[in-house]
């Protein structure tokens, strides 16, 4: 059942530069995750399974995938009001510039939601990884007589400092906000998190990014002559704290934000746990994307240990550990595989294609054999021949060169990349 009462917006974010690399060609929320799916695929999931049928892409850079992807992916039947829309940034006569912010997205925005009815609109980041039933947090909005709710996580004194902290009172009304403290000001932003969050020294209030606005005061805030602000964080919610209720939601599940290769990488590889902290397999958490009708996988020969296989691939490797191994990838016999992401390929190379590569010296699409890989990305589409080692750790330099960036000891390897044979770096 659709829930008439809400509308979302999904903030695509900037350029996505600390995820570069793999936001050289694609926007943050069109960058696969979990070997089949897209980081957009994740907020639209979270709103579908609490029945918010409405939702908006906000996006203006390298918007051409996430398009076909959400084209080719979220359409809804005749029968419901259901949709996912993408707004790019475009030129009007009332805007003649890109987004300046998260505030300045959804104001650009607001006249192509403004004739859906509804009482309140749900922003969400299009870079996060959680698993949120929205509705218990719309029914403590509407419980509480909040003008705005802020979804907020428990978190301790070394990651309070990367996010913006809320300060509450007895009542969950946020009485202040402080966007990346300095760590000698953290005593001051102490909240009531509960005995168990606390026990774990989680004693202040990171905002998800995520925030119920009631749609009168949405507008009222970024129509605004006098605030014009562009930023949620550092302008919208400082400034709505001394004007409007605006209540905290404390959410205690898994939740992470995708903000930098070394916490994409670190997300991706926690799947392959025995329990990992974001469940794929959950029947009532739906993680939905691109239906592809793809075979089964096809192994042979290889040891798996906590691995995931995507549908479509075909692997002979000698062993593969703590990876994930995306759609159609194809891997060589006698190579190794350890803490890998492999995003996979887009398409099968014919019979005649691996001729025609073949004798222009140029190696066959995938993984080829007795390579050895650790701690690597490797974006789509890549061509890695045989006896090739990567092996990345903290003792390589952060660089970027034609064919490879390293990151925080991770190498990614870049779309569409062809690495020939013997090729060894660290």
């Amino acid at each position: 059942m659709d829930n008439k009462s809400v509308v979302a917006m999904i903030l695509g974010g900037g350029a996505g530069t600390r995820l570069y690399p793999l936001t050289a060609s694609r926007s943050k929320p069109a960058v696969p995750i979990a070997g089949k799916y897209r980081l957009v695929d994740i907020p639209i999931s979270n709103c579908i399974n609490s029945d918010i049928n409405r939702m908006y892409v906000l996006t203006q850079y390298n918007s051409a995938s996430l398009n076909k992807h959400i084209k080719n992916t979220y359409q809804f039947n005749g029968f419901t009001s259901g949709f996912v829309d993408v707004l790019a940034a475009e030129q009007t006569p009332d805007s003649l510039g890109w987004f300046q912010g998260t505030a300045d997205a959804v104001r650009q925005s607001l006249k192509h939601i403004n004739n859906n009815e509804f009482e309140y609109v749900l922003i969400l980041s299009g870079d996060q990884l959680y698993q949120m039933d929205f509705n218990f947090m719309i029914d403590s909005h509407r419980q509480s007589g909040a003008s705005i709710t802020i979804a907020s996580i428990p978190v301790d004194v070394n990651k309070a400092i990367d996010f913006g902290i809320l300060k509450t009172n007895e009542d969950q009304v946020i009485t202040s906000f402080i966007e990346k403290p300095n760590i000698d000001d953290l005593h001051n932003w102490r909240s009531n998190t509960g005995i168990d969050m606390e026990s774990n020294n989680k004693y202040y209030l990171a905002s998800m990014g995520i925030y119920i606005f009631n749609r009168k005061v949405l507008f009222e805030l970024l129509e605004s002559e006098r605030l014009h602000a562009k930023d949620f964080g550092k302008e919208i919610i400082p400034y709505a704290i001394n004007h409007y209720k605006v209540m905290s939601y404390q959410y205690e599940g898994y939740w992470t934000d995708i903000g930098n290769i070394d916490s994409f990488f670190e997300a991706n590889l926690s799947l392959t746990l025995d329990i990992p902290p974001f469940n794929l397999f959950d029947n009532k958490k739906m993680v939905y994307t691109r239906s592809r009708m793809l075979p089964p996988a096809k192994i042979s020969g290889s040891t798996l240990n906590q691995t995931i296989i995507a549908e479509g691939s075909i692997i002979n490797a000698e062993s593969i550990t703590k990876s994930v191994i995306g759609i159609r990838s194809k891997i060589g016999k006698g190579s190794v595989l350890d803490s890998c992401y492999v995003m996979g390929n887009d398409y099968y190379e014919t019979i005649d294609e691996i001729n025609e590569y073949r004798l222009k010296n140029v190696p066959q699409l995938g993984i080829g054999d007795y390579c050895e890989l650790s701690n690597v990305i490797v974006d789509k589409d890549c061509r890695i021949g045989n006896y090739v080692k990567i092996k990345g750790g903290s003792h390589l330099e952060n660089t970027d060169q034609a064919f490879y960036s390293i990151k925080e000891g991770i190498v990614v390897i870049k779309k569409g990349t062809s690495i020939n044979d013997g090729f060894e770096l660290g």
